[in-house]
Order: C-alpha cells, then structure tokens, then sequence
C-alpha cells in the first residue's frame, strides 16, 4: 500500500465528511444525527442544514457503506460523489480492463471508467476514496487522488510524467547500449561469414556465449527488469497484462540460452543454441516503443496544457487607494483588476473604466479582435490589445469561463464512446488468449515440428508472446478522442459529452432555432425610406421620441437606432397607444402617428407611393410600418431580427457536407419562409411554441434519421435535451449550459459544421487506429505461430515481432495526432436552392 493511501486511510478515520439531500427543517437534522450516532464507531455527528452535509468523528474504523445506509434508512439521501485518481502502471488495454473491475467490485461505486491515454480513473458513487485506492493496489497499480479540476497542465502530474519519460529514456539508452555488442555477435555471425570467422579466431564460440550471457543479464536485470517488476505478480494474480507477455518472452529466450551455455548436456542434440540476442533485443525494442508513445502521449494533451499557459499567474488589484499585484488564486469577486496593453486579462470581468479591443480567438476561435467598453465583459486568458482598462471581477479560480473549459475538455478526454466498449470486452481476454495460442505453439511444434523440434518451439511461442501485446488496442480510442476534443478547444467547438464525439458523426439532418442562432437576436431598424419634402434625421427623431414611451420591441429598436446615429430625441405631449393601429403623439407642436397600414388609412392616407418597397419588405418576411408627421404620409420603416453575417457560409458548409437544415421558430410561417428562401433552408417548421419543439425534433428524427439540434441553451433547452445532440450557440460567458452536449463558444452557426467534420474525422480515425490495432496483431499472430512455415518455409523471428509490436503503438499515436492538423470546412457564402 502506498504512502497516499495510507494518509488517506488515516484521515477517513478520523472524520468522515458526507453530503445529505432531503433535509427541510430542524428535526431532519437531529433524524440523520441519531441514525449515524447508532454506528458503532462514531464519536460525534454534526448535521448542518444549510450546507446539507454530516461531518461524523470516528473513533474507530467505520465502514462508509455502513453511514449512508443509516442516511437512507432514515429517509434520506446521499448523492452520489465523484473522485479522481491517477493511475501507475498501466501499460496496455487489459490494464484498463482490471482497473475497471478492482473499481467496480468496491462497495459503494456506481459507475468507474478508466483512460489509458490519460491515465486516469473517474468513479462515481458514495465509496471511500481509501478503498478506491486500496483496490487499485491490489489489482496491481498505483492510485494517487487528484482534484476533479486537476488537468494535464497540472504541475505535479507533469513532473511525474517528465520522470517517467526521462526514466525511459535512461533505461532505453542503457539498454541499447548493452545490446547492440549481443547483436553484433550473434546475428552478425549469422548475417557476415566474415564475423563469425573473426568470432571463432579471437575468443571463441564459448566466449562469445559467455559475454552474450553477461551483457544480456545486465539487460534484463536493469532496463528490462521493470517488465519483471509488473508482469510477475500479474501472473501470480492470474491477470496477465503486456508486461507479462514480455516478462515470459524474454525469460523463456534467456533460460533457454542459459541451459545452452551453461548445460548443454540437458538440451535434445541438435537444438543447442543460445537467443540471449532475442531476449535483449526484444527489451530495447519495447522501451523504444514505450519512449516513443510517452512523447506522443505527452503532445495528444497539449491542447489542454496551452489552456492552462493562459492563465496568468499574477493580478494586479486596487486595494484601498494602492494596486497591488497578487497571485491569481488571491484574487476576489469584487476587486478592481487593472490590465496594461498587450496583458492577459487574468479574470472574468466587467469593464468600470477604459476602452480596448480584445483579443477572444482562445474562446471562441474567432480571430477578429471585440471592441470593450464600460460595462462590457471581459473573459480571463483573453489579451487585450492596445488599451488600458478596469475591470470588476466576477468570476474567479474555478469559475471562470477558461476553467470551465479546461474541465469541460478533460471531461470529454477522459469519456468513452460506444464503440471502446466493444475494445474493452476483447482487450480482457486477449492476454490470456494470447498466452493460450503461444503454449499450443509450443507444444504442436514441439511435438509434429521438424528437428530440432525444442528449438522452434522455443522461437515461435516467444514470437507469439511479443508480436501480440495490444499496447495498440488501448490506446486507439482515447488518443484520438484526446487530439479531437484538444483540436476543437482551439477552434472555440467544446464537447461537454464524449459520446457526443460519435452520435454527431451519423447527423443527417440539423434543426436550428432562427433567433439568436440563426439571427443577431434582437430587432434592429432594418429600413427606412422617406417621402419627399422630408429629411431622414429630423423623421427619424420623431418617429423615436413617440416610440420612446413604448415597451414593444420594434420600439425599442426604432429608438436605439436614433440614439447610434446621435439624434436628439425631442420632447413629446399628448401620447396615445391607439389599440391595433399604432401610436401617436405631438412633437414640436405636430402630430405624428405611427403604425401599420390600416392605421395610415383610418387616417385618409394613402400608402401607394411605399408600394414597391412594402411588396419587397414583405417578401423578406419583415412587417412594414408607416410614419405621419403634420398630417402627410413621410416614411414607411421596418424592424427585423437581422441574420448574422455568418449564417449563409454556415448553411452553405453544412449543405456541402451532406446534411439537411430545418429551422424551427416560433416566428410566423411568413417571415420564417423568407429567412428560408434567403438562406437554402431545407424545411420550416414555423409557429412553434417552446413545448412544440420537442415534438418538432421528434417528427424530424422519425423522418430523416439522426438528429443534430441547434439552439441558445436557455428556452432551448427541452429541444436540446431531446435531440440525439444538442448543440448550445454559447457567446463566452454563457458556456454552462447543462442540456446541451456540445457548446459553441464564437456563438456562430460555422461551429456546427465544424463539430460534425471534427466527429466525423475522429471517428474515422479511431476506426482506422482500431482495423490497425486489431488487424495487425491478429493476422500476425498466426504468422508468428509459424503457420506459413509448411508451405513457404517462413518463419517470424520474435526480434522482428518485438519491432512490429513496438511499431504498431507508434503508427496508432501517430495517426491520431494527425488530428491536430484538422481545419473546419472551408466556409465561402453561399445559398443552396
């Protein structure tokens, strides 16, 4: 048992901190203080309602299955915890397997899953974090406890992970070094006449063995012996894992060899020989391999390690007339945060003094850098550009939005998809199995083989063992699921579910909602056409100063278009909101009115000078209204909910990749057809309300398949919820977004194309790590039995089986890293009939 684990233990004995739900007033606090003060072992109990948690003192070892039985005797509930541990020692597929069940066999856990890329475990469920570990020991590994928020950039992680690689690259050198002697004497003696000449000449064959023996000993005793170290008791425990492949491999080669050298007497004549080269061979091969992985591994993480380089470590503050400069963490909603030109805007923010432009792209992958002004938010790891600004914190350490992404992408990181769970149910057996086929090996060469039977027996089971080790099967998954959701950080594309990864591949069709996805989501004066004898600015202002005093949106429109102009708004008297016409007022003495055009007409007014331009605002989907000023007809204006300058090339892009677009909206048939018409949407669903979008995504998902549904987050939610994923539009700060599995922080619909290519070519990549994975060790497996030998005589030598194992690990990172280099589809505006 490690250190940590026995710290652990130490402290759950002293006290034990749980949460409770169901508490509502004073007696249910005393109900949960009596059911726990019944356990034997328990000193004290303090329930507290307002925190709902029970902090129980032990005075001796109690089960914590034991208290949140009582807790739920009593009638109420304990919700379910998550911990997260760091896990040693795994080296390969089945590893991740044994893990998985030592988790799920320990009282108290609901669901465990284990990475192997980023060699972590996630459980779930109400166990005691000293059992997980203990468990963990016992099947074999190492367990240490890190923060649910604790990432690949977290320092102590990294230190060890920059040990593990420097200690392999240690043993990979020595190891090379010791072996490249071996080689040379025995397979050169095979490949050059010349040598093996040499060889006999100066020292002797008996030598030659003798130095061989020497050299291979060191090999395996110190580099190599970390395959011992591991594989060993994992046979004890009768769960094979990869270094037991190694372990049995190599030390069957080298026992053999010793017998060989040492008492050749005891060996069938003809099969003396000696495979120390096999043996010391195979080693350097494997941590070659293992030392080429770890780099790998370390570069599948590094989109969450440049998450993290964007915190800054320092504020500066003001703090009772003085600024201050103080670590991030010490900084407090609330504080004043002064940020120079060119700084990184160390928190979440609202600007309270100064003007800049900010450069968002690390959010939302848009590179064109946001105006900030007074009152304007302002993201912590966004740079600031050429100004200097105030701002009051509102959002620190763990909430800020960077922190919630960084956990959203190590969640997603961390996931499994579907499919890996067909690789795990394989990958469990596969090591057992494997050993299976190299004893059959063994033993029908052995038995019906050619002389010197022993010798090729020895040979190909060893083959086997080595060509086998499904280092290549575990990591096949989570390395590219890791470069995918890292890759999709960068381009502003959070994944907050991992299955979402692989349902977004299959989408046939996208639904969107139209305002705020597909438009500005406000109303903006759109048109304005005046009659003759009157001018823009003096109508406009009228129009806004009898608008003023009402609360319909159109309004408020009409009077924020007035004020970005820098109209004065004049004074009015005698306002009236005339029920279904309009509105009227005296400005200046003059009547205006204001409404549709059979307010105009009640007026005696006729609208046929606006006729063309009232035809085209209607085939646009806008409502037109008209303006009266002194009694004479003066201008026909128009309010819409403008479509952001984005939406065309995104509908274009999701078109190009195979998809249909239906929009839902609760907006009138009219209007919601003309956005169509403009922008190639495939089908309307318009009139919709809220409730009636979960049965509009219903209807889609019977008629088309897979569904992919695209919304704001907020009054979207039902649809979100209901799609087979849901896609929240986020504008960077409103990125917690519960019922949405992926979040798309520019708040541009391009995210979506983006989202399905990256699931598309991340799955396709998997599929591509897993056929290699698969593919390659079983189809070498027979070759490595020797299965080719009766017909053409070859044979798989386990040196070339150590390389082709080696090589297989590397060519799955490799192609998953691939994936860093994925760019969205290319977005030109367009519109598709």
């Amino acid at each position: 048992m490690n250190a940590l684990t026995q710290q652990m233990r130490a402290s759950a004995a002293a006290t034990i901190s749980l949460p409770v739900e169901g508490m509502t007033c004073a007696s249910c606090v005393g109900r949960v203080e009596k059911a726990l003060g019944k356990i034997e072992g328990v000193d004290s109990v303090n329930v507290n309602l307002a925190t709902e948690r029970a902090d129980i003192k032990l005075h001796g070892p109690v089960d914590r299955q034991a208290l949140v039985g009582a807790i739920e005797a009593a009638g109420y509930g304990v919700p379910a915890a998550t911990v997260d541990l760091a896990v040693q020692g795994m080296t390969c597929a089945s590893c991740v397997g044994r893990v998985e069940k030592a988790l799920k066999a320990v009282p108290g856990v609901a669901e465990a899953t284990v990475n192997l890329a980023t060699e972590r475990a996630h459980v779930r469920g109400n166990a005691d974090p000293s059992a997980l570990a203990a468990a963990i020991a016992a099947a074999g590994y190492e367990a240490q406890a890190v923060d649910a928020g604790a990432s690949a950039g977290d320092e102590a992680a990294n230190e060890r992970k920059d040990a593990e690689r420097a200690a392999l690259k240690r043993d990979l050198a020595l190891a090379a070094v010791l072996t490249l002697p071996v080689f040379v004497l025995e397979m050169g003696s095979h490949l050059v006449p010349g040598v093996h000449e040499l060889v006999l000449r100066t020292i002797g064959m008996q030598w030659n063995w003798y130095i061989q023996f020497a050299l291979t000993t060191l090999v395996l005793a110190i580099p190599g012996f970390r395959f011992y170290r591991q594989g060993v008791p994992a046979l004890f425990r009768l769960a094979p894992d990869m270094n037991s492949l190694v372990a049995v491999g190599t030390f069957a080669a080298y026992a053999y060899s010793l017998v060989a050298t040492f008492a050749p007497a005891l060996l069938p004549a003809g099969t003396v020989n000696v495979y120390y080269e096999a043996a010391a061979v195979i080693v350097t091969l494997i941590l070659l391999g293992r030392f080429l992985e770890a780099r790998a591994k370390g570069r599948t993480s590094q989109a969450i390690k440049r998450l993290v380089g964007l915190q800054p470590k320092t504020a500066r503050i003001q703090r009772n007339g003085t600024v201050l400069e103080i670590p991030i963490a010490d900084v407090a909603a609330g504080d004043i945060v002064e940020v120079r030109p060119g700084e990184r805007i160390p928190v979440d923010g609202e600007v309270t003094q100064g003007q800049s432009y900010i450069d968002e792209s690390m959010i939302t992958g848009e590179p064109v850098p946001v105006a900030k002004t007074v009152d304007s938010k302002v993201v912590g790891g966004t740079v600031n550009q050429n100004g200097a600004l105030s701002f009051r914190a509102t959002a620190v350490g763990g909430a800020t939005v960077l922190s919630q992404i960084i956990r959203m992408v190590e969640q997603a990181q961390g996931s499994k998809l579907p499919i890996q769970a067909l690789v795990d149910k394989v990958t469990m057996w596969f090591v057992p199995a494997v050993m299976i086929a190299a004893a059959l090996t063994f033993l029908v060469w052995l038995v019906f083989g050619p002389q010197p039977a022993l010798t090729f027996a020895l040979v190909n089971a060893v083959a086997v063992l080595i060509i086998a080790c499904p280092c290549a099967m575990g990591l096949a998954t989570p390395t590219s699921i890791m470069v995918g959701t890292g890759r999709g950080a960068e381009l502003g594309v959070l994944f907050r579910k991992g299955e979402a990864l692989q349902l977004l591949r299959d989408a046939k069709v996208v639904a969107v909602d139209k305002t705020g996805t597909l438009t500005e989501g406000r109303p903006t004066l759109t048109d304005l056409e005046i009659a003759d004898g009157f001018e823009r600015r003096d109508v406009l202002g009228r129009i806004a100063a009898v608008e003023a005093k009402s609360e319909h949106p159109i309004a408020r429109a009409i009077t924020q278009a007035a004020g970005n102009e820098g109209i004065p708004i004049p004074d009015i008297t005698n306002f009236e909101s005339v029920t279904g016409f309009g509105v009227k007022a005296h400005v200046d003495g003059q009547p205006v009115e204001v409404g549709a055009d059979r307010y105009m007409q009640k007026l005696g007014l006729d609208v046929g000078i606006f006729a063309a331009t009232a035809e085209r605002l209607g085939n646009e989907g806008k409502s037109p209204l008209y303006a009266a000023i002194g009694g004479r007809l003066a201008a026909i204006v128009a309010v819409a909910d403008p479509i952001k300058e984005t939406t065309p090339a995104a509908i274009a892009a999701l078109h190009s990749l195979g998809l249909k677009v239906a929009m839902i909206t609760g907006d009138n048939r009219r209007t919601a057809e003309a956005i169509a018409r403009q922008l190639g949407i495939d089908e309307v669903i318009a009139e919709v309300l809220p409730e009636g979008k979960v049965e509009a995504v219903r209807r889609l998902k019977a008629e088309h398949g897979r569904l992919a549904f695209v919304g704001d987050g907020i009054n979207d939610a039902p649809a979100l919820a209901e799609a087979d994923v849901g896609l929240a539009v986020g504008t960077g700060t409103d990125i917690a977004i519960e019922a949405a599995d992926v979040v798309l922080m520019s708040g541009s619909l391009a995210g979506v194309a983006a989202a399905i290519a990256l699931s598309r070519a991340t799955i396709g990549n998997i599929r591509q790590n897993l056929f290699w994975a698969f593919a390659y060790n079983t189809a070498l497996i027979p070759v490595a039995a020797g299965v080719l030998y009766p017909a053409w005589g070859i044979l798989l030598s386990p040196i070339f089986a150590a390389g082709a194992m080696a090589l297989s690990s590397v060519f799955v990172l490799g192609n998953a890293l691939r994936l860093r280099g994925f760019q969205p589809p290319a977005q030109t505006a367009g519109q598709h009939g």
